[in-house]
């Protein structure tokens, strides 16, 4: 009998396939960093042939770790870091061009004219998201304009489209042999190609990007009723396991947080923040810059929608203060430096590397250090770094709030952010809010496998994984009300400092 789901988690910055026993408790993992490509300000890039030989090994890692054979698996499920765009050819396997990751800002002319000339009024009436570096379908329109034969071969049925979790199943399943062009809502939500009232491709949208319809993959429930496909025996797994569970990373973190009613919410600390609300089958249009996008669909039930706040810089501004400044030579010790001041000294950070996404979405903002005098240290720098992945969360509350009117009396938090208990207890305090953390913090493996179990009949329901869910942590607000306002009126100031940076006309 196998006891056993598999999940595979496809990040920015690592691969990891997690095992997973019928308690929702973990087996065995294994997880692999890939390269981060830049060849130009603004410009980052993945290997998507890298990212299916990470897979690959990660995913016999995981088995080893677990102690059991594929055999063992029931099913298995993906995740993935949703916007990331790969164009590759149908015959030969090969992607046409790197893959154009989510945070990649040479798209900011596209969605500038998409703006300026009206037509993304229809990109947010349709898709409930705005024209913004962000989304796929501008990235893929780029590579069809500026890699040589590529439009050739995509107008002749060629070229295939996918974001992250389609490479992978087209693989898993084959590839150039019988392999599965697929794409759950979760991820065909994050295009500004699909209707979120029909759940389909729309030709008006897809005229806006000049792309060609038959390169996109078929769209399916993220919890189906019949297996996308099966893993090929020559493949990773080294059996046909069935592929069951499809949903996009922050999609993924709700269903594992198992954020599953109206009203309920998580943020998932990353290499940036997501923060979703639950809106059930009611589809929220935000008029205070979130996105509208589909939370996920199980079976042949009606979708369940979600209100999100996506913020572009947040755990990688960390990596920043480590990678690029030498500031501190691990993650871990943002914290112990940042420890060494009891506030941050007067000094503001707002990492707009990628311009600003939720609440504000102008890709013209670029990134600032303010409010510095000689007597800041380094450790205020860190303070700042950490204090500034908790406003931006703030901003994204507050735009939660007036959209749905939904008060949070407690955020459920997850990722590799969670870990670093300063940062949560600011979080606490910055929001005037209990900050939750479960037991099991990687919640976008759980939840990709908990698609697949309940697909699978692995488990019996909702209800079962309601009673999983454990918190390990919590955190109090403990600062003034007082200084709590000021604080957050002076990061206002310090965001408007960044805007008008970049000139887009």
């Amino acid at each position: 009998m196998a006891d056993f789901i598999a999940a595979i988690d496809q990040g920015t910055t690592s691969t990891r396939c997690m095992v997973f026993d019928r308690d929702g408790h973990e087996a065995g993992r294994h997880q692999l960093e890939h390269e981060q490509l830049l060849p130009r300000a603004g410009w980052v890039e993945h290997d998507p042939v890298e990212i299916w030989q990470r897979t690959g090994e990660v995913v016999q890692g995981a088995l080893r770790a677990a102690g059991i054979e594929a055999a063992d698996v029931a099913a298995l499920g993906l995740t993935n870091q949703r916007e990331t765009t790969v164009l590759w050819n149908r015959s030969t396997g090969r992607p046409v061009h790197n893959a154009i990751v989510w945070q990649d800002t040479r798209t900011d002319r596209i969605a500038a004219a998409l703006e300026q000339d009206g037509r993304g009024e229809t990109i947010r009436r349709k898709a409930g998201i705005p024209p913004a570096t962000y989304f796929a379908a501008g990235k893929a329109q780029w590579i069809l304009e500026n890699v040589d034969g590529v439009r050739a071969d995509a107008e002749a049925g060629e070229v295939l489209f996918g974001t992250i979790d389609t490479w992978l199943l087209w693989n898993l399943t084959g590839g150039t042999d019988g392999g599965v062009h697929v794409t759950d809502v979760t991820n065909a939500s994050r295009t500004m190609l699909m209707d979120l009232e029909t759940l389909d491709w729309d030709d008006e949208l897809l005229s806006f990007f000049d792309i060609p319809r038959s390169m996109l993959p078929a769209i399916a429930s993220s919890s189906p009723s019949e297996p996308y496909g099966s893993t090929r025996a020559d493949g990773p797994f080294g059996a046909e396991i069935e592929i069951r569970g499809i949903l996009g990373d922050q999609q993924a973190a709700m269903v594992g947080q198992v954020c599953l009613e109206a009203g309920e919410a998580k943020n998932t600390y990353g290499t940036g923040n997501f923060l979703l609300l639950n809106t059930g089958e009611e589809l929220v249009r935000s008029e205070s810059g979130l996105l509208s996008t589909v939370c996920y669909r199980f079976g042949e039930d009606k979708p369940v929608y979600a209100l999100e706040g996506s913020i572009a810089v947040t755990g990688s501004a960390v990596q920043w203060l480590r990678d690029q400044l030498g500031l501190i030579s691990s993650a871990e010790e943002s914290e112990t430096l940042a420890r060494q001041v009891p506030d941050n000294g007067g000094v503001y950070f707002v990492p707009a590397f990628s311009g600003l996404f939720a609440p504000y979405w102008r890709s013209d903002a670029r990134g600032a250090i303010v409010g510095l005098s000689r007597f800041n240290t380094r450790a205020h720098i860190a303070r700042a770094a950490l204090e500034a992945i908790c406003y931006q969360s703030r901003d994204v509350v507050e735009a939660m709030e007036a959209d749905s009117g939904v008060h949070l009396d407690v955020l459920k938090v997850d990722g590799g952010i969670t870990a670093n208990e300063l940062c949560m207890q600011l979080q606490a305090d910055i929001l005037g809010v209990e900050v939750s953390k479960p037991v099991v913090a990687e919640t976008t493996a759980l939840g990709a496998a908990y698609a697949a179990g309940l697909s699978s009949g692995f488990w019996s329901g909702t209800d079962e994984l309601r009673e999983q869910w454990r918190e390990d942590r919590r955190w109090r607000p403990e600062q003034a009300e007082d200084d709590r306002q000021a604080g957050y009126a002076t990061w206002k100031k310090a965001v408007d400092r960044t805007l008008d940076w970049v000139d887009l006309s």
